[in-house]
């Protein structure tokens, strides 16, 4: 297997042939460099900015623990089946407040939030390799030798997803957000870039 191709800003560029596993990881792990890329470097009171005269308080920090918490969401407890999220995830009040995420990364230091983002994809990660590599067996709810197609409950229980969706979902939501970076890293320095 050869060496994925880096670009000048060291993101593994997505393979041009290869399988429906590697490819949707491919994409994932392009655009999670790229939001790497976006924040880093950055200090504290940068990550907690937000664009100047936007009605938005969306800023790089708070879309840093945001995306922290849906890979723990969809990896970690819904694919992964964990019986609870990793801290913070777990004392969260989310009724008090259901973008908490986003609201208190103004309470968090850069290499906090950076921290808590490396350590949610390192568990995402994992959670997919080994998902990726099992055995399905008759009877299973994917009914072929696809992992990609196995379900896993979310929504408590009120549906179930496939790997592939779950990996198809994120590939949007980290392109939809390396959008939102692009513009907050630019509105902050001028820096720019796809």
């Amino acid at each position: 297997m050869s060496e994925a191709t880096v670009d000048e800003q060291g993101r593994p560029e997505p393979p041009l042939a290869a399988g429906e596993t590697q490819t949707l990881l491919g994409f994932l792990d392009f655009l999670r460099a790229t939001v790497r890329w976006k924040t880093q470097d950055l200090s504290t009171e940068q990550l907690r900015r937000s664009l100047p005269g936007h009605p938005s308080g969306m800023t790089l920090g708070g879309l840093l623990k945001h995306l922290s918490y849906v890979e723990d969401n969809w990896f970690t407890e819904v694919v992964g089946g964990a019986a609870s999220m990793p801290p913070p995830w777990d004392t969260v009040d989310w009724q008090a407040d259901v973008d908490w995420d986003w609201h208190s990364a103004q309470e968090d230091d850069a290499d906090t939030l950076r921290a808590l983002w490396e350590a949610s994809v390192e568990r995402s990660r994992e959670v997919v390799a080994v998902a990726a590599a099992a055995p399905v067996t008759e009877g299973t709810d994917a009914g072929s030798p696809d992992p990609l197609a196995v379900t896993h409950p979310a929504w408590g229980g009120r549906a179930s997803v496939s790997l592939r969706w779950v990996l198809t979902h994120m590939v949007e939501e980290y392109a939809r957000h390396s959008g939102h970076a692009d513009l907050l890293r630019e509105a902050l320095d001028g820096s720019t870039g796809e």
